[in-house]
């Protein structure tokens, strides 16, 4: 079973190179996109296990894939190295990452053809082998539906209120929103309008 991280032959080499310095600091490598240009730019997504990694986190991480990539000079030319969060609306690039967002809208995209569609778009169900589940409206029915995790080519939440509440609160009882650095801190409840 392959996964999302890495699509294009080079974009594999490059997350061999990266992974075991990215994983060997405790951090997971969630995307890794050499993107052409007028200058190339390796784009590197990496986050905590738990999720909710900090800026000076990825500080570290490019120095040292910085240092690591001028010593292996796997990309002919120059080239811009960005590394980041995979933020709120995250992109879904392994199996058990549809586990972990079950319950949360997503968008799902496919290699090929599934019943005359590519696009899929609803609530993450988990997953039951090497299917991702996924519950999607059609008409008045909501059936959930498998897709083979090898015939995706893209999956990404979905930004909504629900995901950016939970996100917020699990970073709050993390200990990582530092509330003194605020004016004026209004918890809303489910229902409730500013």
């Amino acid at each position: 079973m392959s996964d999302l991280i890495a699509k294009t032959a080079m974009d594999k080499r490059l997350a061999e190179i990266v992974a075991p310095i990215v994983e060997d600091m405790g951090y997971e490598l969630v995307r890794l996109r050499l993107m052409s240009g007028k200058t190339a730019t390796l784009q590197v997504m990496c986050d905590l296990p738990e999720g909710g990694i900090e800026v000076d986190a990825l500080a570290e991480i490019s120095t040292a894939l910085s240092a690591n990539l001028d010593v292996e000079d796997p990309i002919e030319g120059e080239y811009t190295l960005e590394v980041s969060s995979p933020g709120i609306d995250r992109p879904l690039t392994r199996l058990k990452d549809f586990d972990a967002w079950e319950g949360y809208e997503a968008r799902i995209e496919t290699t090929e053809l599934i019943d005359g569609q590519r696009r899929f778009k609803g609530t993450l169900m988990g997953t039951e082998g090497d299917e991702v589940l996924i519950e999607i409206e059609q008409g008045k029915e909501t059936p959930v539906i498998g897709l083979k995790f090898d015939w995706l080519s893209d999956a990404k939440l979905i930004l909504t209120d629900e995901l950016i509440r939970e996100v917020l609160k699990t970073r709050k009882d993390k200990g990582q929103i530092d509330e003194t650095q605020f004016d004026e801190v209004e918890t809303l409840m489910d229902g409730e309008e500013d």
